[in-house]
């Protein structure tokens, strides 16, 4: 299934593509449909005849999960972006957090904050959690993992190295495409540890291209090693990391200025595709 949150009507609604239309499947988002014990098997038995549809075409995709409990990222988990950032393959994760604020839709704009001079882009395969798990294991933790959404984790690299830790140059506001559906993994290849090509562009140009298969540490044990420090929600977002072609770590450095159309996609998935542009005032 491809499930997703959608604007309608000045509110939001979980829906399910099913061809060009979007079944409502009776909750405000995917965070409530996610939070049911059997959303599986509900947003499967939703019919387009027993339920409100609405046109992919022109479609508003909101966050996938508008908010979170938590949305914890990975750092430096392809190889080839661990090499390109000149560090040894580490013995476990790099944890860091944003928050729900962070979090705009598909097709959202990109706030570039006035205070940073290198504002950076990174596609990211984002695992989406479905129940609630802590310290699992093995199967258990399979079984969290309600499906997989693409996420752009956009960074202020001048404010992420002003300290030894990252969470400044991360979290910043209304800066972080995620959508525009959660996929299911049965409708993935290698399921709940998904082989898929990933890629952005910028202005068509193309930034950064590898696959899922070049994970250090791949979805199922993330799962396990984050639910180790903390419980997982349904609806909790696990950002796996990003692969090579950063512009930091370009010769020389590349950053967005304003103006550019990002498009991040994964296959299989869905497409990110969101222009930078000033923050707006507050």
């Amino acid at each position: 299934m491809k499930l997703a949150t959608l604007r309608t009507g000045g509110t939001t609604r979980a829906v399910r593509l099913d061809g060009d239309l979007l079944v409502d499947l009776g909750a405000p988002d995917l965070g409530a449909l996610l939070a049911r014990e059997d959303w599986a098997e509900h947003a499967a038995a939703v019919t387009a005849g027993d339920a409100r549809t609405y046109p992919v075409t022109g479609a508003d995709f909101a966050p996938v999960v508008p908010s979170p409990s938590k949305v914890v990222c990975v750092g430096l988990n392809y190889r080839n972006h661990i090499q390109e950032m000149g560090r040894d393959l580490p013995e476990h994760p790099t944890l860091f957090a944003k928050f729900a604020d962070s979090l705009i839709g598909a097709g959202d704009d990109i706030q570039r904050p006035e205070e940073t001079d290198a504002f950076d882009w990174e596609v990211e395969l984002a695992v989406v959690v479905g129940r609630p798990v802590r310290r699992a294991r093995g199967e258990e933790a399979e079984r969290a993992i309600a499906g997989f959404t693409v996420l752009n984790d956009i960074t202020c690299r001048d404010w992420q190295f002003r300290t030894r830790e990252w969470l400044q140059g991360k979290m910043w506001d209304s800066s972080t495409p995620v959508g525009p559906y959660l996929v299911t993994p049965d409708e993935l290849p290698g399921g709940v540890r998904p082989a898929l090509d990933v890629r952005l562009t910028v202005d068509g140009e193309v930034m950064q291209s590898d696959t899922t298969g070049d994970l250090l540490f791949d979805p199922v044990d993330l799962v396990e090693y984050v639910s180790t420090v903390t419980r997982l929600n349904p609806g909790d977002l696990i950002a796996t990391g990003t692969p090579g072609g950063v512009g930091h770590a370009r010769t020389p450095a590349r950053y967005l200025t304003g103006g550019e159309l990002v498009v991040t996609e994964i296959e299989g998935i869905g497409r990110l595709e969101n222009r930078v542009v000033a923050e707006k005032s507050a």
